[in-house]
């Protein structure tokens, strides 16, 4: 493991001692054989250390979104969210969801581009950061129905941690449309 992985982004480390957290990752990809890519990054993710279970959404197929707006003429992402029983730190654990992505191909060309596989930590228990490099909850996680609808499939009770309950925020979602 690389010393960024194993000190995190602002030097937490990753530990023993630190309780169990449930984590919220999603999951994103429209390039490539976006099923497989899921699939194995699932099994990446289970196989981190520190990390004693995962419990994962099926996949959905959302329209890709650009800077832009939703893009219908590019290639659709297909999306999962897994919720990850951890005592990684939070930016150790975002080490690591950059490191698979990596390994996955994913390249950073543009903002919201295409990928093969995206990696989101969107919550980590009930945590707040406004760090630029880990922000959490995801500050756009309450937006998106690609990420709360799938979240409600492995959690009916689940509640982003400063906005609310999950399926109280994919209603508002819908009744906007």
């Amino acid at each position: 493991m690389n010393r960024r992985l194993a000190q995190g982004i602002d030097g937490e480390r990753a530990t023993t001692d630190r309780p169990p957290v449930e984590a919220v990752v999603a999951l994103g990809a429209n390039l490539g054989d976006r099923a497989q890519t899921l699939a194995d990054a699932l099994t990446d993710l289970a196989r981190l250390p520190l990390v004693d279970g995962v419990r994962a959404s099926e996949p959905v197929e959302s329209v890709a979104v650009t800077l832009e707006g939703p893009d219908a003429a590019a290639p659709a992402y297909l999306n999962a969210v897994a919720i990850l029983t951890t005592r990684l730190a939070p930016s150790v654990l975002l080490g690591y969801l950059h490191a698979i992505e990596d390994r996955h191909g994913r390249v950073r060309r543009e903002r919201w581009g295409d990928r093969t596989l995206d990696l989101d930590l969107i919550a980590y228990g009930d945590a707040r950061s406004t760090d630029p490099l880990l922000a959490l909850p995801h500050p756009r996680a309450a937006e998106r129905d690609f990420v709360l609808a799938p979240w409600l499939t492995v959690d009916p009770d689940a509640v982003l941690p400063g906005a609310g309950r999950v399926d109280a925020l994919l209603a508002r979602l819908g009744e906007r449309r």
